[in-house]
């Protein structure tokens, strides 16, 4: 019986600790500023939030590259790409693998939109889709439509990544028709 309170003590110690480094950064919210940043894509070049003023841009962060969720999900957009781009929307998605990753898995899956390398983790933790857990750092699955003028207009925390780029495309539907 002692030992069993130890191991559930340490338990509970341990969860705690876990909880407390996954904790990220304070989630945008629909309406606010969407939060600036600049990293260095699958190529070196550089991107910032400011690149895409006048443009909806889906901002998506995921986990890692090659795996395959994020690999299903990179492809839906891949696929979608026309579309998106004919609705005046780019696509960029953020992990924090570094550039040469990235450069793989987009070279692979012919992946041709920005995969941005957050390797300490600072942006996708200016949009609470960090998930730190000491050791190793991880991007959360979450995406942020943000609009032409730079603006949050939609978070998406639950993300089925078969589908994902299609309920974009009828938000941004709705969104188009609606002037938002």
């Amino acid at each position: 019986m002692k030992l069993f309170l130890i191991v559930m003590a340490l338990f509970v110690i341990a969860s705690l600790w876990v909880a407390r480094a996954a904790r990220a950064g304070e989630l945008p919210q629909a309406g606010q500023p969407a939060p600036n940043f600049q990293l260095p894509d699958q190529n070196g070049k550089m991107h910032a939030l400011q690149d895409f003023t006048g443009k909806w841009l889906v901002l998506y962060f995921y986990p890692k590259d090659d795996t395959p969720g994020c690999t299903q999900e990179a492809c839906s957009f891949r696929d979608d790409l026309n579309q998106l781009t004919e609705m005046g929307a780019a696509v960029v998605g953020i992990s924090v693998d570094d550039s040469d990753s990235h450069a793989e898995f987009a070279k692979k899956y012919h992946l041709p939109f920005p995969l941005l390398a957050d390797k300490n983790g600072a942006v996708a933790d200016s949009y609470g889709a960090l998930m730190n857990l000491g050791i190793m750092k991880l991007a959360r699955r979450f995406t942020f439509l943000i609009d032409p003028q730079g603006k949050v207009s939609k978070v998406y925390l639950s993300v089925e990544t078969s589908r994902h780029s299609k309920d974009i495309i009828a938000d941004l539907k709705v969104l188009s028709a609606a002037g938002k």
